[in-house]
């Protein structure tokens, strides 16, 4: 069981930085000290000490080999100490460490590594082979006490705090999450209500109309009154259609959300739209790529609208320019691009002026309605250009929001 998060590269070279440091420390120390006098040499102090301090670059790798390996440096200091002064350690040292030098940065290092129950035995004994507690010394004891316990404890501290820190953090992204999920729950809830009162409210004058145009074509005698009835019929059901399509949406209970099964039957043609176009005066190429019969009613219709509204606004603000409208049917839902050239001559004031200039806007919520995208910007050649992302089917108000939440983590 490890007690800190797992080290990074910046770690490791930290760690090799440290290794090199004190075996050069060491190795200076070693040409001011005294010549050890024992059988293993002038230079056992060295010996012994410079491969101890190589041996840090392996710690997080193998922190127990690492750990038994300045544990047995330190015990032959120690026997050198107390059975045979002068083998490993010189009489007279100039510093009073009765640990190996790496020792300090050692149990720093494996605070990250081990458990904590093995990291404070290591440093109980590591403690009581530096301070020589049978020795007391007021020299000895505080300094083996800097270069055991203190760096020991201290790690642990730290480490404790980071772990505290990110527990708050984490309980406060939590907290904010939570919170943005019952904004969302809120808004739905509106948004559930407001569509009840407008489907009653609006639903209703649209069901009288479309019944006083069909009585009126059934009733009047008149050829052009019959056709202007029916005319009006015909849009008043079809904006009951698209009424009841975005109350659905509104709602969380959209019904045809399934499959690429489901048929697109007497839905708008967006082919014409580019007549209408063309008939005044704005050439448009269309390109479709794919077939579009997997799309569901409310995702076409909303298509529908981007191809309109973006043809609208070439009329009213690009007079004279061409327009290239490119539908790309997709499995999982359909791309739109209209792109209009630069105008080539300056837009009616009275046209361009029409409207409430929140069109782009309200589709840009009607496309984010049903979990699509919309963008609409100028381009470099000079002209303008909306683009569309729709998916094949309306996602549930459920699914819609564990998609906006996964978006944000």
């Amino acid at each position: 069981m490890t007690c800190g998060p797992a080290p990074t590269k910046s770690d490791h070279i930290w760690l090799v930085v440290a290794a090199v440091a004190f075996a050069g420390l060491d190795a200076l120390m070693g040409s001011l000290n005294q010549p050890t006098t024992g059988w293993a040499g002038p230079h056992a102090a060295l010996l012994l000490q410079i491969p101890l301090d190589l041996s840090l670059i392996f710690a997080f790798h193998y922190p127990r080999i690492v750990a038994g390996l300045v544990l047995t440096g330190a015990t032959l200091m120690l026997i050198s100490d107390e059975l045979v002064p002068g083998l490993f350690v010189p009489e007279h040292p100039i510093s009073l460490a009765t640990v190996p030098t790496i020792t300090p940065v050692l149990l720093c290092v494996l605070v990250r590594v081990l458990d904590r129950r093995s990291l404070l035995i290591l440093t109980g004994i590591f403690m009581v082979m530096g301070t020589r507690i049978w020795h007391p010394s007021w020299a000895v004891i505080p300094f083996g006490l800097v270069s055991t316990a203190l760096p020991s404890l201290g790690s642990l501290y730290l480490q404790a705090r980071r772990d505290l820190l990110r527990s708050l953090r984490d309980r406060a992204e939590r907290a904010e999450r939570e919170q943005h999920l019952l904004a969302e729950q809120a808004r739905a809830e509106e948004r559930r209500r407001l569509a009840g009162e407008m489907h009653d409210v609006v639903t209703h004058r649209l069901s009288l109309m479309v019944l006083h145009a069909g009585a009126l074509t059934v009733s009047s005698r008149e050829p052009s009154v019959r056709d202007a009835a029916e005319g009006i019929r015909s849009e008043g059901t079809r904006a009951l259609d698209e009424l009841r399509d975005l109350v659905g949406v509104l709602r969380g209970t959209e019904q045809d959300t399934g499959t690429a099964q489901a048929a697109v039957v007497d839905l708008p043609d967006p082919a014409m739209l580019v007549a209408e176009s063309e008939s005044v005066g704005i050439p448009v190429r269309l390109r479709v790529d794919g077939g579009g019969n997997g799309l569901s009613p409310t995702v076409a219709r909303t298509a529908y609208r981007v191809v309109q509204e973006a043809l609208t606004n070439v009329r009213k603000h690009a007079p004279g320019s061409e327009v290239d409208l490119a539908l790309r049917y997709r499995p999982d839902g359909l791309d739109i691009e209209v792109r209009n050239s630069p105008p080539r001559g300056a837009p009616d004031p009275v046209l361009a002026g029409s409207g409430s200039g929140a069109g782009l806007s309200g589709l840009r919520q009607r496309v984010e309605l049903i979990g699509g995208s919309l963008r609409a910007g100028p381009v470099i050649s000079g002209g303008f250009e909306v683009s569309a992302i729709l998916p094949a089917y309306v996602p549930t108000a459920e699914s819609a929001q564990h998609d906006h939440g996964r978006r944000r983590r």
